[in-house]
């Protein structure tokens, strides 16, 4: 793969995170990185007033610098911004950050020098990855505060990671024989202007949910089998005359998770006329999640391989100061699909509930021995609790906006803050299918000797290699955190 140059995917970036030297720089993207540069310095020595090579920034545009005083402009630029607050994120993140903004920068519209490129090339192949605070941006001059972070180490200053530690990078710096590069005209604008803080959330969230929208269907299938329920819903001809690509894609799914089940034939000899919308209308639930998927990801993966500094250097004689930082393109995404996660995990509580009312054959609260023992009635409070700290979640950022630097830049995106939340309703949904996951399980047991599908007997094997049958009441906290570690362990063969 070929920064600056090649079409980068999000499968792509995550397999640079794994192994940094799968990307590189050839002579074309140098090329282009020299012939930029040469364009700035070109700019600097004309007597044009250029905005961010020899002004000030935001409402300092119309303040002139001085040639010589260019060097400094861009240092106290970067040493101005890095304002940012909170817990780091995490170094994967970071690195993600990183990987976008080489991408980027290497397309040769940037006015960066290849010295510093290819010193953060060598930080990700060193693993000397910055410490970069989770808030402080808002969307929308580019991450401004998180992307100064990011670079400070290529100043000496910040904090990198070493050994899950943050350490002064000036310590790292030695360690690796490596000295602090000195930034020259347009570059600290070049570096800090953009919106990888909003992608890199974006990335490794749709990386995420790409894996949690298939184990929904499946943990779906495993609560269909714990209720003995129809399978007829699923049927390909129901889905062909409302055609919407997600919910063909889950109908077709569900039918491969349920087919050859013994368990199920049980359903056609019972008087149930239909089952609840949570059973029936996953198809139409989970399909509408992965929609909102799909949105995101093509998104993203434009902005993946866009320019998003400002000004964009086109050459000697033209340079356009825009709003390709705007966050917008991607905070409005963002928000749809932080909804579409939620509701995977609204609708697999109502599922997990089902499971419990003690219908159908199967005992209240899933176990035999109820009122002496509280069963799974707590683990569904759980569920609930993290479905509903899931809907606080879903008011959309990017509905706010509110006017920052004196003004010049008077609408804002809060990009930064929907691409957190995503992640965070992620995370609670990992913990949502735990719960569903332990109850059909559990469910299951009601059901033998019958047996079930392949895919549905291998989620039961697994769960079962974790936690045993409940018969009396224990620590069952235990149980949904070692299920909930296969699940962003990625042990369950969800296709």
């Amino acid at each position: 793969m070929i920064y600056g140059i090649d079409t980068f995917t999000i499968s792509d970036v995550m397999a640079i995170l794994d192994n940094p030297k799968l990307a590189k720089l050839n002579k074309q993207a140098k090329d282009k990185i020299l012939k930029s540069q040469k364009n700035v310095r070109q700019i600097v020595e004309s007597d044009r007033t250029v905005y961010g090579i020899n002004t000030g920034f935001g409402p300092l545009c119309d303040v002139k610098i001085s040639e010589e005083e260019t060097a400094q402009l861009q240092h106290n630029l970067i040493i101005s911004h890095a304002v940012g607050v909170g817990k780091p994120i995490s170094k994967e993140l970071s690195k993600v950050m990183m990987i976008a903004k080489i991408h980027a920068l290497s397309k040769g519209f940037s006015g960066v020098s290849l010295d510093v490129i290819e010193r953060m090339i060598l930080m990700l192949e060193k693993d000397i990855i910055p410490v970069v605070p989770e808030q402080g941006s808002v969307g929308a001059s580019g991450d401004l505060a998180p992307l100064a972070h990011l670079v400070l180490p290529l100043l000496g200053l910040g904090k990198v990671w070493e050994n899950d530690q943050p350490v002064e990078t000036s310590k790292i710096l030695k360690k690796h024989s490596l000295k602090p590069l000195q930034l020259g005209p347009k570059e600290g604008l070049g570096l800090i202007n953009g919106t990888q803080f909003i992608l890199a959330h974006a990335i490794i969230g749709l990386h995420k949910f790409d894996y949690l929208l298939d184990l929904a269907d499946l943990t779906a299938a495993l609560s269909l089998e714990a209720y003995r329920g129809s399978a007829s819903p699923f049927k390909k001809e129901l889905h062909e005359i409302r055609p919407f690509s997600g919910s063909k894609k889950v109908a077709a799914r569900m039918v491969k998770f349920l087919k050859n089940s013994d368990n199920l034939k049980s359903h056609e000899f019972c008087d149930r006329v239909q089952d609840p919308y949570s059973m029936r209308c996953v198809p139409q639930v989970h399909g509408a999640s992965r929609n909102a998927y799909e949105h995101l990801k093509t998104l993203a993966e434009t902005e993946l391989n866009s320019v998003t500094d400002n000004p964009i250097v086109l050459s000697a004689e033209e340079s356009i100061s825009g709003g390709n930082f705007h966050g917008q393109l991607l905070a409005l995404p963002l928000d749809y699909a932080t909804l579409a996660a939620a509701e995977l995990g609204n609708i697999s509580d109502r599922r997990s509930y089902l499971l419990l009312e003690g219908k159908y054959g199967l005992p209240k609260l899933l176990v035999e021995s109820s009122g002496l023992n509280s069963g799974f009635m707590i683990p569904q409070y759980t569920s609930a609790a993290l479905v509903t700290e899931n809907k606080t979640l879903c008011f959309p950022a990017s509905a706010d906006s509110i006017p920052t630097s004196l003004g010049q830049e008077d609408h804002v995106s809060m990009g930064s803050i929907s691409g957190r939340k995503f992640n965070q309703v992620l995370g609670n949904l990992e913990n949502i299918l735990a719960v569903e996951l332990m109850f059909g399980a559990q469910g299951l047991e009601f059901r033998r000797p019958a047996t079930c599908s392949r895919y549905v007997e291998n989620a039961y094997s697994l769960i079962r290699s974790k936690v045993a049958k409940l018969e009396d009441d224990r620590l069952i906290g235990d149980d949904i955190t070692a299920i909930a570690d296969l699940v962003r362990e990625r042990k369950f063969a969800v296709n």
